[in-house]
This record gives structure tokens, C-alpha cells and sequence, in this order.
């Protein structure tokens, strides 16, 4: 007998004990009672008959409180969704807004919005409550409020929300490609009751379409108060980004703008600059182009902004763009040294080769095949004597000039003047 039909059992028989009518004996109640325990006797027997038998068949009883309404392990975990719910306000609805936004609904958590643009169908579409007035959206007093702007119209935005409407213990999330300059313009220009706390998703819209498992998530709590509730609401919010896969990264941001100028921003660069040569997909594409292609297309859909501000508001990417040139350059200057040396070696050293032997004329005449001796003699005569390097340098070098050509050109150089010329301009 199962644990719902023993609790059955149990209320018929205590609606039958409590039936009694008004002029029955006490005997008559004690028999019910009796009844009634016995009942119970012999459900507990046949459960614990039933449980034996499925141990015996290798079924596991994993909860034996699992038919029942009042499953305390479904309120812990029904009590801990309501904890880690939250209510989130993004201020900025534009293409990495809406990507954050999706995400955050699907997971539970409750989510307006407010942008400059109208936004209403598409917002009501994600199940996000939109606002086009900054003053109605700050009245809705969301527990989290994440800054999801432009880098360059951070502080115009900032500077024209209506802060003084949050409440005092609103957490402040900025979710910027760079990160000191939103350090210091939070701790500058919020109240100091607030509490801050720096992000960056190390991934958008094109790079997390599908899964977060395995992307970097860093961060930084620059300003947390110590109260417990408002330590578990930020731990609320990164253990989103930590349910969804992400590695997560504390580090300060200072120490993210120096890593994020040399991986980000260089990538930013090398992918726009790709862009600009029109590199199109040919049948013999190598895995490696590929990879160019595939980077291109990421960096082109950012906007020209963000490429921008992360050259601008981070003082580290000027270093790393003069780092790219002169490695460029110096990649550039050995190439056309080696092709330097390799003329050179033909206009100066080109004589010192031998021609290889020639192969000899048979006598057509002769009836044995073999060269008449007198054409023999006459071409070792006109054959020159071998020299050596040194001998040929030096008599060069005491042989008077000779008189330019009508092309301009000295006698013996001919067109490997200009050449020469070229070679000694250009070397580095």
C-alpha cells in the first residue's frame, strides 16, 4: 500500500471516529480507535513489505516524502528562485541591451528597459517592460540598474538620468569594452549610498549567439556595501553570468585595460584593417584565411564607436598601435632586404660563375661522328683564360672610366645602372 493510500485510510478513519453519534458509548470509541490503529499497523507493514521488495529488484527509494504536498525540498528551492530573482533595469536598449535583456528573461529574472529610441514591440516581444520616459523607468525602482550605452555617450547619458528617483541601495552595473574610465565617472558622479560594480562581457551578440559555456566574464566589485542583502543581490547578478557557463574573471580594471589593449583592441584593428582590403572567399581558402574572414565579419559588425572608444578611452591603446607599425615596418624591411641581397649578389658577383660546358658539334662531314680537329683548336683559342675574382676586381678597379652612352649609361654597366642605383637608395 503506498503512502497516499495509508494517508487516505487514515482520514476515513478518523472521519469515522469523529461521526460518532451524540448517544454512543464510550466501548464504541475504543473500538474505532482500535480500528484505527490497526489500519495504520497494517499499512505501515504492506509499505515497508513494498519498499523490501524494490530493494530486492534493485530500485532505489530516492524520497520517501515525495508523494506528499508538502515537499520541503520543492519550497527550499521554490524560496531560493524567489531570492536569486531580480529586478533589472537596462538603460540602453540598442543591440548588446537586447542581447543581455533575452537572456536575463529566459532566466527568470524580471527586466525593463529604457533607451532613447521606441523600443515598445520589440521589447514586449522578449517579455521586457520598456520605457521611453528615464523618470517613469527610475520610479519602477529596479533592485539592479546596468548601463548598457555607448562608450562615448556614457557620460551623457548618465549625467541626464534621474537618479535621485532609484533607491538608495540600487546596485550600478556598467557592462563597458573598457573599464577605468567607467570607474572613475561612477565614483565621481553617483551618490556614494549606491553600489557599484564594473563588468565586461568578454563576448556579444555575434561571438555568444549560442552558448556562454566557456566565455570570459570579468568583473569588479568597486563598491559593495556590507549589508547581507545587498551582498546577496550582487552575487545574484554574477551568478547569472555563472549558471550560464561563463568563466569568471575578477580582476580590477585597471589591469583590464592593459590586457584588453593588446588581445581587444589589437583584434579590433587587425580585423578592421583586413576589412578595408575587401578580402572576399576563393575555392582554394585555407583554414587560416578562414579564420581572417571570420574575424572580419565580427569586427564589422561592431560600429566604427566602439572601435573608437576603445582607442580612445583606454591610454594603453596608443602603445599597442605603435607597437602594430613598427612591427610592421620591421617585418616589411626584412623582406626587402633579403630581396636587396639577392640583386645585388647578380649585378656585383654575376661574373664569377662559370658557364657549364657546352655540348659539341659532331663533323656532319666525318663519316666516324667525331669533331674535326681544326674546329676544336679554334674554339679553345677563342675560349678566354680562367681568372680569379680577385684578379677580375682589380683590374676593374685600374681600368679607366669609360665614356657614358647616348642612354646615359657607362660602358659595361649598361641597364644594371639604374638597378645599382635603386639597391643603394633603398637599402636600410
Amino acid at each position: 500500500m503506498s503512502a497516499c493510500c495509508s494517508g487516505r485510510l487514515l482520514a476515513a478513519a478518523t472521519a469515522t471516529t469523529c461521526r460518532r453519534r451524540p448517544g454512543s458509548s464510550l466501548a464504541a470509541a475504543d473500538v474505532a480507535g482500535r480500528w484505527q490503529r490497526n489500519v495504520l499497523r497494517d499499512a505501515g507493514s504492506m509499505h515497508r513489505r513494498r519498499l523490501r521488495c524494490r530493494r530486492s529488484l534493485g530500485a532505489q527509494v530516492l524520497a520517501l516524502d515525495a508523494a506528499f504536498p508538502f515537499d520541503r525540498e520543492a519550497q527550499l528551492r521554490k524560496q531560493h528562485s524567489k531570492q536569486s530573482r531580480l529586478r533589472i533595469g537596462i538603460v540602453g536598449f540598442g543591440t548588446f541591451g537586447q542581447f543581455l535583456a533575452k537572456r536575463m528573461v529566459q532566466a527568470g529574472h524580471e527586466v525593463i528597459a529604457t533607451s532613447r529610441s521606441p523600443y515598445h514591440d520589440l521589447a514586449a516581444a522578449m517579455g521586457v517592460k520598456y520605457f521611453t520616459d528615464a523618470d517613469d523607468f527610475c520610479e519602477e525602482h529596479p533592485e539592479v540598474v546596468i548601463l548598457a550605452t555607448s562608450i562615448l555617450s556614457l557620460e551623457s547619458v548618465l549625467s541626464k538620468l534621474p537618479v535621485q528617483r532609484l533607491k538608495r541601495s540600487t546596485l550600478f552595473v556598467d557592462v563597458l569594452s573598457v573599464k577605468e574610465f567607467p570607474k572613475r565617472l561612477l565614483l565621481r558622479e553617483l551618490p556614494p549610498e549606491v553600489d557599484i560594480l564594473c563588468t565586461h562581457p568578454m563576448f556579444g551578440p555575434d561571438s555568444g549567439k549560442g552558448t556562454w559555456t566557456g566565455l570570459n566574464m570579468q568583473y569588479e566589485r568597486v563598491r559593495i556595501a556590507p549589508e547581507p542583502e545587498r551582498q546577496r543581490r550582487a552575487d545574484a547578478f554574477l551568478q547569472f553570468f555563472e549558471r550560464e557557463g561563463c568563466n569568471m574573471v575578477e580582476m580590477s580594471c585597471e589591469e583590464h585595460d592593459q590586457l584588453a589593449a593588446s588581445t581587444q583592441f589589437i583584434t579590433h584593428t587587425v580585423g578592421r584593417m583586413l576589412g578595408a582590403m575587401q578580402l572576399q572567399a576563393t575555392p582554394i581558402d585555407t583554414r587560416g584565411f578562414q579564420s581572417l574572414l571570420s574575424l572580419v565579419d565580427n569586427t564589422a559588425n561592431d560600429s566604427f564607436d566602439l572601435y573608437y572608444g576603445l582607442f580612445m578611452y583606454n591610454q594603453n591603446s596608443t602603445e599597442q598601435l605603435d607597437r602594430l607599425e613598427k612591427a610592421f615596418d620591421e617585418v616589411k624591411a626584412r623582406l626587402l632586404r633579403q630581396l636587396h641581397n639577392k640583386v645585388r649578389q647578380q649585378i656585383f658577383h654575376g661574373d664569377e660563375y662559370q658557364e657549364g660546358p657546352r655540348l659539341m658539334l659532331t663533323d656532319r662531314t666525318s663519316g666516324n661522328g667525331s669533331s674535326s680537329g681544326s674546329e676544336a683548336a679554334n674554339a679553345a683559342a677563342e675560349q678566354p683564360a680562367p681568372t680569379s675574382a680577385a684578379a677580375q676586381r682589380s683590374s676593374k678597379a685600374a681600368a679607366p672610366a669609360e665614356p657614358s652612352s647616348s642612354n646615359g649609361s657607362k660602358g659595361g654597366q649598361g641597364p644594371f645602372k639604374n638597378m645599382l642605383t635603386m639597391s643603394s637608395t633603398d637599402s636600410p
